[in-house]
């Protein structure tokens, strides 16, 4: 008798309807658990961890924040510090953290954007792949500062040091891949100088040396260096970012005295990769609420940094640039890890 009519036979493999339909169940029942566990979230305190000492820019900002983004959560937000190797401790531990949006890393861009670029730099981690953004919470604009009694009064002093004296004049970082150590390289690279990078795990821990002498400069976060430089501590000598800025407005503009000298940075959070939508969305509302707060508005300026939000879209397309601008820097000034 031969084969019934109206019937065909299943190719090997083939999906069965049962099996389709088993699948989508299990993906709308995955989806819907991670609609609920972002309504519930937080359910107990997450962390801010940050990748640099305390009393720095970045752990200013950090601690405002927390404080700004605890009633909004319901939950008290967490600062901790795990500082060493220009944020990467922090970073591995956020990235090899579960991804359920309890641990976040105060990401700047140096971390982010310089480290996985530089040549000669042991990475733990990749940075662009094993964290995602989620939200920026403040530009950053640059200055660059010596002891309130150094010799120098001027870049252009300061330069000619260098040139009188090849490596005699150093800078501090806050390790390698920092913005601060590219900043001084590319200054040395633009003036045809030798300068000698000083590192140290944040800027915070560097003020006593520069105040001190020990070490010559920085280039680095306004928000690192405004109270001493308003105690007569450190000497402002410029501006280092494009617009100059509103605390220091006759400040002379570092571009403009060294053509082609550019810096400014940011400050944002980044969680693991596979972290949840919902979760990245209500970490970014967060952070939006927290900003048009007028008490940490004022207190982000009167510390020298400029309030700035972006979602997670935005501070991704940010990375993006500053990932391309950073990289020609590193390429032509042939920077590589301290």
């Amino acid at each position: 008798m031969g084969p019934r009519q109206g019937r065909h036979p299943v190719a090997a493999g083939a999906p069965r309807r049962g099996d389709r339909m088993m699948r989508a169940l299990l993906l709308f029942l995955m989806l819907l658990s991670g609609a609920a566990q972002a309504q519930d979230f937080p359910a107990r305190p997450p962390r801010l961890v940050a990748g640099f000492a305390a009393g720095g820019t970045l752990d200013i900002v950090a601690r405002l924040m927390a404080e700004a983004m605890s009633p909004l959560l319901g939950q008290r937000v967490v600062v901790e510090n795990r500082p060493g190797a220009n944020g990467l401790i922090a970073a591995e531990g956020v990235a090899r953290g579960p991804a359920d949006g309890y641990a976040l890393l105060v990401c700047p861009m140096g971390t982010m954007t310089i480290s996985p670029q530089l040549p000669g730099a042991a990475l733990p981690i990749d940075p662009p792949k094993d964290l995602v953004p989620v939200a920026t919470m403040i530009a950053a604009q640059h200055a660059m500062v010596v002891a309130g009694n150094a010799p120098w009064h001027s870049v252009a002093e300061l330069v000619a040091a260098a040139r009188a004296g090849p490596g005699t004049v150093s800078y501090a970082t806050a390790g390698a891949g920092s913005g601060q150590q590219l900043s001084g390289a590319w200054l040395a690279r633009l003036t045809g100088t030798e300068m000698t990078p000083v590192p140290y795990r944040g800027m915070a821990p560097a003020m006593p040396d520069i105040i001190a002498g020990r070490t010559g400069f920085a280039i680095t976060n306004i928000g690192d260096v405004a109270g001493q430089v308003a105690s007569g501590e450190l000497r402002l000598l410029a501006v280092a970012s494009a617009g100059g800025s509103p605390l220091y407005p006759r400040a002379p503009l570092l571009g403009e005295i060294v053509p082609g000298f550019e810096v400014s940075g940011w400050i944002g959070l980044c969680g693991p990769r596979g972290l949840p939508e919902p979760v990245v969305a209500r970490w970014a509302a967060a952070v939006a609420q927290a900003l048009e707060d007028p008490t940490i508005l004022a207190r982000l300026r009167d510390g020298g940094m400029t309030p700035r939000y972006e979602d997670a879209a935005g501070l991704a397309r940010t990375m993006a640039a500053d990932r391309a601008k950073w990289g020609k820097v590193i390429r032509e000034a042939n920077i590589r890890a301290e």
